[in-house]
């Protein structure tokens, strides 16, 4: 008679787990004791819930039997036996609880529940239930058990369990844990987590994939309709989360079981779903072998496996590569995949391996492959465990559930799969190396790497992507043979084919064409779409051509820049070239590369007419200029008198109004290079070629200056700011297709109807000379254009606001943007970004702007200071020479004269009366009524004279006009030296 299966329900399973919970509560049933002492042997029965037709069903089976014959054969006074109980895939929940009341001894008790449900006439439709009570009602009586050990699944442990909870019996599951939790907080204190917890592997997925800088992947699982995939998808979505990468889509396989017929073609619709999606990084988080194969089949088959594309395998199918078909390994080519670590050198394993190859080439005659891979490993751990656990029970202790449960937990030591230490119920990845990379190459597997759970080296190698030049990350150790042979790492993205070139979306009419314009009466692709952003983005895709060929092909749209951001976000175009600013708000639908252009707010305005200036000539010096300047001039013209006047120069003697005149006339005159008066002394020569030098830097900068002053008009803005056009209600214009608009409406709080939108560039002129706008916000590379061409009208006041920046917008995760930002900097240090400025945006001769500052006394002091100081040198060389003179004069004096009066001021009135006079004796007598000499006022003095010295004895008469002087007796003759 056969069963047709039918899926298990909610209720239906809600029913058989209640149901069963109500007998063990109702009929008060605990631990089973299941003790039986033959002689002096206590016997202790296992457990165990597996599925033999599997292969991994067929290695635990055979570990199990291995291990428990080695205990027996040592053990004196303790005997193991097994009771294995098949679970295949055919077997619901419901049937899973009737194998553990099979187990415990409570058979009755669950027919007795469901009294309606054993007979002929219900068989039919609860058959599933009934056939398994039926076949094993006799066996259920007599069987005890003291451990439970098996399962395939986290929830078939979860549900065994819950049931031994209640009969006090421990439960050690072989299944990948899907939960982070320790058992104990479950509430399954008596669950042992024998398997490795699949977020172990998630965290080993997300470094991979942060490795290589994938930023979006496909996760793809197999339904095993107990919902363990939603706990998976969220652990590896957080995962991915915290390396900066996202799940974009995620593909569910159904079951094997339920696509018998046709498994191939139920994946082949399944994938047809990939074909929208973008990314090309598969990760397999749970299959059955048999599902895998089809699936890499027909992954293959649809060219999901080819270049630039990545598949990752979790341990679930790596864990049977040495079993696996050598032909189904081949359609793995290039995926990589997790397998958990154990060795496989040691003497135990060796000892093992040996013996478990002999009897499971006995018991499973139809496999090709017998050696043991890590679920042969924790199986046998699994019975290690609890006979080491057995053996220190004491012999009080042999009934106590809750000892034999301590003394599982307490269990420490080195097994075939690991170090075996339990912590909360679970048992941690402990090994320094939990995790191996392997890459399927043919029809084998090598291995790359090890994973660590260290966070900032997951891997051994720190090494450089060639793929973009990144080196803060660590990627595997080995050579990986990629999909496709491809030699770089794998985009992981649908790349750009001739078949299917990357679609490029480019605003078709702009208000400056000088960064994008399309021309459509131009066949010429390179003549039809020009501008400063598409020169840019051919520069970049050169660069990029260096390690891969990207085809394009250009879409003008129409339409706002907010509308072509949107059109890449849903995935209308791959990107947007053009002058496309970066906001925050549209950064969260799109990928910005790094910005090409600075970007900002500004408000260009008319420039006001400039007001005459009666006092502009003052304005290229600032006051205190103009003061040092003054200065400096009047102690140039006193050391010119002073050393001129005594080096018995004429055009520097007379009356002093004269002299003072002659003076002034010869320094002013010097500042335009007209002076004529007749040099005689050489410190003069030197001030004066000093002064000649300081005179032209100071014209020179003052010509300059003032022209600039003259030619270039001064800003003085007649909008004050945008606080001031709102006050004021003034109409301001702006791009229209740009957010400018929308941003001068919610950000600066600009009334709509006092906002007007300009289509072009070449109607602001217009728009401000007709007074329909006073000011005009632009952006800032905008600013620039429209004053380089408008410069003698218009000027733009400083930057209001900052933003983003122009850049390209790439759909999210896109590999390329990343690409194209290193593109982007790199043209930009190379100059050829500069280069594609001046040639989209080339500086008007008219509109050249200069410095127009006024020149202050920090631009000259060094001038300054080196003439004042050569000034300050000779005056002080001249008095040096004057001081010699008259000692002199002064030492012949007192020869002819020992009475001369020696005070300071008689040696002061005898030296400016030197200065002023030559050298003349001058009696005592008239020392307190000096005056020039009554009978002429002619001297001669051929100090410093620059004459030949033959003249020196030449007479070189003076006249001063002197008042006559208070009538004195005659004075002595005065001698002359010469």
């Amino acid at each position: 008679m056969s069963f047709p299966l039918n899926p298990p329900t909610p209720c239906f399973f809600y029913i058989t787990l209640t149901s069963v919970l109500l007998i063990f509560s109702h009929h008060g049933y605990g631990y089973n004791t299941g003790l039986a002492a033959t002689g002096d042997h206590l016997n202790y029965t296992i457990g165990a819930i597996i599925d033999p037709n599997s292969r991994k069903g067929k290695e635990e089976k055979t570990a199990m039997r291995i291990a428990v014959n080695k205990f027996n054969n040592y053990s004196n006074n303790r005997n193991l036996s097994l009771v294995f109980q098949n679970l295949t895939g055919k077997l619901y929940q419901a049937a899973l609880a009737v194998i553990m009341c099979m187990l415990l001894g409570m058979s009755k008790q669950l027919v007795y529940a469901f009294p309606g449900f054993y007979n002929k006439e219900t068989i039919s439709s609860n058959n599933l239930w009934l056939k398994f009570v039926a076949e094993t009602e006799e066996l259920i009586d007599e069987t005890r058990v003291q451990v439970i050990v098996g399962m395939d699944t986290w929830q078939q442990a979860a549900l065994v369990a819950e049931i031994g909870n209640q009969a006090q019996v421990p439960v050690l599951s072989l299944a990948v844990s899907a939960s982070v939790r320790p058992s104990s907080q479950l509430g399954s204190p008596n669950l042992i987590q024998m398997g490795s917890n699949v977020s172990e592997q998630i965290s080993c997925i997300s470094a991979i994939v942060h490795s290589y800088h994938w930023r979006r992947v496909i996760a793809i699982y197999e339904d095993d309709a107990y919902g363990s995939n939603a706990e998976m998808l969220t652990l590896l979505s957080e995962a991915l989360r915290r390396v900066g990468s996202e799940i974009e889509y995620h593909l569910s396989l159904p079951p094997i079981s339920s696509v018998v017929s046709d498994p191939r073609e139920a994946v082949h619709q399944q994938l047809l779903k990939l074909l929208s999606t973008q990314s090309r990084v598969f990760i397999v988080l749970q299959s059955s072998i048999p599902m895998a194969t089809h699936l890499f089949q027909e992954a293959r088959r649809m060219d999901f496996m080819g270049k630039d594309s990545a598949w990752i395998i979790t341990d679930s199918i790596s864990s049977s590569l040495d079993s696996m078909d050598t032909s189904v390994i081949a359609y793995m080519e290039g995926a990589l995949g997790i397998k958990s670590y154990y060795s496989n050198s040691s003497s135990s394993f060796l000892e093992f391996s040996t013996q478990f190859q002999k009897n499971f080439k006995s018991e499973n005659p139809e496999e090709d492959n017998a050696h043991p891979g890590i679920h042969a490993l924790r199986a046998y751990d699994s019975i290690a465990v609890i006979t080491r656990a057995l053996e220190r029970l004491g012999s009080d202790d042999t009934n106590s559930p809750k000892m034999l449960l301590k003394n599982i937990l307490s269990s420490s030591f080195s097994g075939l799969s690991g170090k075996i230490k339990f912590e909360g119920g679970n048992l941690p990845n402990s090994n320094s190396l939990p995790f191996r990379i392997v890459n399927m190459v043919g029809e084998v597997y090598t291995e790359l790497d090890f994973w660590t759970q260290d966070l900032e080296n997951p891997f051994t190698r720190e090494a450089e992507d060639k793929n973009n030049g990144r080196n803060t990350t660590r990627t595997l150790n080995g050579t990986v043979i990629w999909p496709g042979y491809l030699k770089r790492v794998p985009k992981g993205w649908e790349m750009p084919t001739d078949a299917k070139p990357l679609k490029i979306g480019i605003p078709a009419n702009t208000s400056f064409d000088q960064f994008v314009k399309v021309d459509e009466a131009q066949i010429d692709q390179d003549k039809k779409y020009t501008g400063f952003c598409i020169d840019i983005f051919q520069k970049v895709l050169e660069i990029l051509e260096q390690n891969y060929t990207v085809p394009y092909e250009f879409h003008p749209v129409v339409g706002t820049y907010d509308e072509l951001v949107d059109c890449v976000y849903n995935k209308t175009y791959d990107v947007v070239v053009g002058d496309v600013t970066i906001l925050a708000s549209r950064s969260k639908k799109v990928e910005f590369t790094m910005p090409y252009a600075e970007s900002g707010l500004v408000i260009v305005q008319e420039t006001p007419e400039e007001p005459h200036k009666a006092w502009m000539f003052l304005k290229p010096f600032t006051t205190k200029m103009w003061v040092v300047t003054g200065a400096l001039l009047v102690y140039t013209m006193f050391i010119v008198w002073v050393v001129e006047y005594r080096s018995n120069n004429p055009a520097f003697r007379g009356p002093w109004k004269s002299q003072l005149g002659t003076a002034l006339w010869f320094t002013f005159s010097s500042l335009f290079f007209a002076h004529r008066e007749t040099i005689r002394s050489n410190i003069t020569r030197v001030v004066i070629v000093v002064w000649l030098f300081v005179v032209f830097v100071l014209t020179s900068s003052y010509t300059a200056s003032l022209s600039s002053m003259l030619t270039v008009r001064r800003l003085e803005p007649n909008v004050t700011d945008v606080a001031w056009l709102k006050a004021t209600k003034s109409v301001v214009g702006c791009d229209g297709d740009s957010f400018v608009n929308k941003y001068l409406e919610n950000v600066s709080k600009f009334n709509r109807a006092y906002i007007k939108n300009v289509s072009s560039e070449y109607l602001f002129p217009g728009e401000f000379q007709s007074g329909n706008i006073s000011a005009a916000f632009l952006e800032l590379p905008y600013s620039k254009v429209f004053i380089n061409q408008f410069c003698k009208n218009y000027t733009a006041t400083q930057l209001l606001n900052r933003f983003g920046g122009l850049g390209f917008a790439f759909q999210k995760g896109s590999p390329l943007a990343a690409d194209v930002s290193e593109a982007i900097l790199t043209i930009s240090e190379n100059g050829i970004l500069k280069t594609i400025e001046d040639k989209w945006f080339p500086r008007s001769a008219d509109c050249s702007t200069t410095d127009t500052d006024e020149l202050s006394l920090q631009n000259f002091w060094a001038l300054y200071l080196i003439c004042g100081a050569t000034s300050t040198l000779c005056l002080l060389l001249f008095f040096l020479c004057l001081l010699i003179d008259f000692n002199r004069h002064q030492a012949s004096t007192s020869d002819a004269n020992p009475n001369t009066d020696g005070s300071v001021w008689m040696k002061t009135v005898q030296l400016l009366h030197f200065f002023h006079n030559g050298p003349t004796e001058i009696s005592n007598e008239r020392l307190s009524n000096l005056s020039p000499r009554s009978t002429g006022d002619e001297w001669i003095s051929p100090w410093l004279s620059t004459g030949t010295p033959s003249d020196a004895t030449e007479y070189h008469e003076v006249t001063f006009d002197v008042p006559e002087p208070p009538q004195i007796s005659p004075s002595p003759a005065t001698t002359t030296h010469t």
